[in-house]
């Protein structure tokens, strides 16, 4: 890392539900909302983007926690607003308050934990994981 992330940076994702994002048993009777792993990921993205700044080109970030509390249904074609604020800092981890926002309420808040590793290392342990292809 090229320099220490600071406990209070923040990052914003904003997107607007496309069908992509709701659930996939909406139908005449269920509406079609935002889903709640399609909301997670986008909360993620918004801490990666906080942690962008301070990684060094041969580094990324990963999640290793998610605890997110989904609090209202957000409809197809609706606004939300993600944002990840940094709340702890240890050596290569961070941890994230998480929250996100339709034009009429929050609808999410939790905690995320993101691992700072490095790109060559990581993939060298998944290969070691892929079957042998003889």
């Amino acid at each position: 890392m090229r320099a220490t992330l600071k406990v209070g940076a923040t990052a914003e994702v904003e997107f607007v539900v496309a069908p992509e994002h709701v659930i996939p048993f909406s139908d005449h009777q269920m509406p079609a909302v935002l889903s709640t792993p399609q909301l997670i990921a986008f909360l993620e993205q918004a801490a990666r983007t906080a942690m962008e700044e301070v990684l060094d080109e041969d580094e990324r970030t990963v999640g290793v926690q998610v605890d997110v509390q989904h609090l209202a249904a957000t409809p197809l074609g609706s606004r939300v607003l993600c944002r990840a604020r940094v709340i702890h800092v240890q050596g290569r981890q961070a941890t994230f308050q998480i929250e996100a926002h339709d034009s009429h309420e929050r609808v999410a808040r939790g905690v995320h934990r993101r691992q700072v590793i490095r790109v060559g290392r990581f993939a060298e342990q998944v290969r070691r994981k892929l079957p042998d292809v003889n």
